[in-house]
């Protein structure tokens, strides 16, 4: 739009090149919300588009050139002055004038006449045509670094979950997006008070079923115990990890049910939802394998009003 400002009293020497401009920013919306479906791209993959490169049939067609005399003169002026029409560096109109730049902006072709503009072509022909230019190959390029390095970043570094129950209330609530963070889950242990989000157990799956829908998405709890602590819950709903009651600001209420004394095995933790009495977690399905862990909740970003990390360790 700036261009197309700055720039208006040229608009008519540059029809097909503004159209183009326009046609790509078209096509390449297209091609970036199909590149998209896959994943959120990062914000800086999306970048502004490079016209600095024109096709040669779409550059200065029907233009003005400069010949060798420093006079600004028309495609017609040097037609005629190749005919003898007029002197071609202030001579006499001879006839006998050449052109002394052959090959160069003065000479056009019948093939470039003859080809289609940018704006006349099929909607298939003008992918083919950008795809072509070197424009199109640089900004392919483009995309696909940053859409691999968005994929990669999400698999094994960082991605975002949305909350879909109130298993987790009050630390979340429908509808909070959070970060899962998936590098120190390799680096160091687990401790009780993390929140995780993991692929369910066998027994969880068992319980629901194995055709249902819950039985293959990841879920959302919170460690209360590591391997060989022994835990359990009592005395109206508290609960006790090697003999000691826990501090937990963080639960919705007490728990409505008695469960342990269990010690929880090597290579396992014991998981439950913070909202106590609606929440199907450990104390009902048992021991969670470390090995399901997908990475650790360290923040919500969506809402707004509620990005923050309170409660998450």
């Amino acid at each position: 739009a700036a261009t197309h400002s700055v720039c208006g009293h040229l608009i008519h020497h540059l029809p097909l090149a503004n159209s183009r401009s326009y046609t790509h920013s078209i096509i390449m919306a297209s091609v970036m919300r199909v590149l998209c479906l896959a994943a959120a791209l990062l914000p800086s993959s999306v970048l502004a588009f490079n016209s600095r490169v024109v096709p040669r049939h779409t550059q200065f067609r029907g233009s003005s050139s400069f010949g060798r005399g420093g006079k600004f003169s028309t495609r017609h002026d040097v037609t005629k002055r190749r005919t003898g029409g007029g002197p071609l560096f202030g001579g006499n109109n001879d006839g006998d004038n050449i052109d002394p730049n052959p090959g160069g902006l003065n000479q056009w072709s019948d093939d470039d006449d003859n080809k289609k503009s940018f704006k006349d072509m099929s909607f298939f022909e003008q992918i083919q045509e950008w795809f072509a230019s070197d424009e199109g190959k640089e900004d392919v390029k483009t995309y696909t670094v940053s859409l691999s390095v968005a994929l990669l970043l999400r698999l094994l570094i960082i991605e975002p979950r949305y909350i879909p129950s109130l298993s987790m209330y009050p630390t979340f609530e429908v509808g909070d997006q959070l970060a899962v963070e998936k590098v120190t889950k390799r680096i160091r242990p687990f401790n009780r008070n993390e929140v995780v989000v993991f692929n369910p157990p066998e027994r969880f799956r068992e319980l629901v079923g194995e055709s249902s829908r819950k039985s293959k998405e990841a879920l959302i709890k919170r460690i209360v115990a590591v391997e060989g602590d022994t835990v359990e819950v009592k005395m109206g709903g508290k609960l006790f990890v090697n003999g000691v009651q826990q501090d937990e600001p963080f639960t919705a209420e007490d728990a409505e049910y008695e469960f342990g004394p269990v010690i929880v095995p090597p290579g396992d933790v014991l998981v439950l939802g913070d909202n106590r009495n609606h929440s199907l977690d450990g104390h009902i399905w048992g021991f969670l394998p470390a090995e399901n862990v997908i990475g650790r909740a360290v923040f919500v970003y969506w809402p707004p009003w509620r990005v923050g990390n309170t409660g998450m360790f």
